[in-house]
């Protein structure tokens, strides 16, 4: 494969690795979720497949002098930075210190690539041609794309025949940490939050529904109804638990003209979720059977089975229902 065909191979699967990446943090069930890790780690290895062309190609630049030649450098170390560390995760080499996991530096990794690569690309285009379409070139495309599948095969036959534990990961890639030991489910919250004191006693949730405003005490919400759910937590690992509470649908009774419910925590940080969902929705004062660790969110905190971790809301402060759509808000927070 030539120069110029290896770069448009790069700048297709390059971004499809990035966008899938980023969509593997929406999906908790198997349906789609299963379906975008796949391709994530196949577009990924599908850049490794280039590589024997692409090292051509830098071996070239290398011997040149370039005012950008130190951003391209950079590209390359990141570039190889994400593709080993995400091999390394999906092997289940998990963490790289007590502070530091390969899934972090995989994503940091990516996220400071995604300029370079946007900068590199702009400075050097490489356009697709009519010929890109014709019978030869497709029969190589497709030779790529079994090459990628192949490595990627090749991977998971690897880590179940060397017995690491890449092969009991979850379908989003997550391995097991803790499952019926609350005392071992890590302790992770998203971006810049951090375990609020609350005071157990006096805390006190504040309720919106179609029967107006209520505040309600710890004792209230600790009705008994339980569910055991798997919380898949976008940082790398799940963990199968016993929760208790109340479910929202008995909390909150008839949704009446509302669309959504919005579950805050007292730090800001907010989620919005269907009404339809209310009954597969829980506020969960207990894990196996104890009251939540500050940690894991207490005095409570929202169980949503078939979501990632970042929608279950810790240290929950209001459930109101909205008139606004589900929809409205963004994929991700942004606080």
């Amino acid at each position: 494969m030539n120069a110029r065909r290896t770069n448009v191979a790069l700048l297709v699967l390059v971004p499809l690795a990035l966008v899938t990446g980023g969509l593997a943090y929406l999906f908790g069930t198997p349906t789609l979720g299963a379906a975008v890790v796949v391709l994530h780690g196949a577009a990924g290895l599908g850049v490794v497949a280039l590589a024997p062309w692409k090292q051509r190609t830098v071996r070239r630049g290398l011997r040149r002098r370039r005012s950008d030649r130190a951003s391209a450098v950079t590209l390359a170390v990141l570039a190889v930075t994400v593709v080993v560390t995400g091999v390394a995760h999906a092997a289940g080499l998990v963490a790289l210190g007590p502070w530091l996991t390969t899934l972090q530096v995989h994503v940091g990794a990516a996220i400071l690539l995604l300029p370079l690569f946007a900068a590199h690309a702009w400075a050097r285009p490489s356009r697709p041609r009519a010929a890109d379409l014709s019978r030869r070139a497709l029969l190589r495309h497709a030779g790529l794309a079994a090459a990628a599948g192949g490595l990627w095969l090749g991977g998971e036959g690897a880590w179940r025949l060397l017995g690491t534990r890449g092969a009991d990961r979850r379908f989003t890639g997550s391995h097991e940490r803790g499952s019926g030991r609350p005392e071992a489910v890590p302790v992770t919250q998203w971006w810049f939050d951090t375990v609020p004191d609350i005071d157990a006693g006096t805390w006190r949730l504040q309720v919106r529904d179609a029967r107006g405003d209520r505040d309600l005490a710890f004792a209230d919400l600790d009705a008994g109804d339980r569910v055991t759910a798997v919380l898949d937590c976008t940082g790398g690992w799940w963990s199968r638990q016993e929760w208790s509470g109340i479910r929202l649908d008995h909390l909150l009774g008839d949704p009446g003209g509302a669309r959504s419910v919005v579950v805050r925590s007292v730090t800001g940080y907010d989620r919005r979720f269907p009404v339809a969902d209310l009954a597969g929705l829980w506020l969960a004062t207990r894990c196996g059977g104890r009251t939540l660790s500050p940690g894991h969110g207490a005095p409570a905190r929202l169980v949503a089975p078939g979501r990632r971790g970042f929608q279950w809301v810790k240290w929950v402060a209001e459930v109101r229902l909205d008139p606004a759509p589900p929809w409205a808000q963004p994929p991700f927070p942004l606080q």
